[in-house]
């Protein structure tokens, strides 16, 4: 079972030091600890950075992490990936 907080916590911790506002995907990369292949994992979860943006619906620009943090896990539970 996914811990939902626990999730949004590794994305806002692995992505809050980009440079925000963010216009793509590509700015996030060097805010990233481990570049594009930053493994996200809770319970059955486990997908790399790489991977989480092939999920996204939602749409840049965004202006803040939590933004975009809640636009990632309102993708993934719409794709029942969480």
């Amino acid at each position: 079972m996914v811990d939902k907080e626990d999730l949004r916590s590794q994305f806002v911790e692995a992505f809050e030091d980009a440079d925000y506002p963010i216009s793509s995907p590509m700015d996030l990369v060097p805010a990233l600890p481990g570049g594009p292949s930053t493994k996200f994992e809770s319970g059955d979860f486990s997908m790399t950075a790489m991977e989480l943006n092939t999920k996204l619906d939602g749409e840049f620009p965004y202006d803040t992490v939590d933004e975009f943090v809640d636009d990632v896990m309102a993708s993934l539970e719409d794709q029942d990936l969480i």
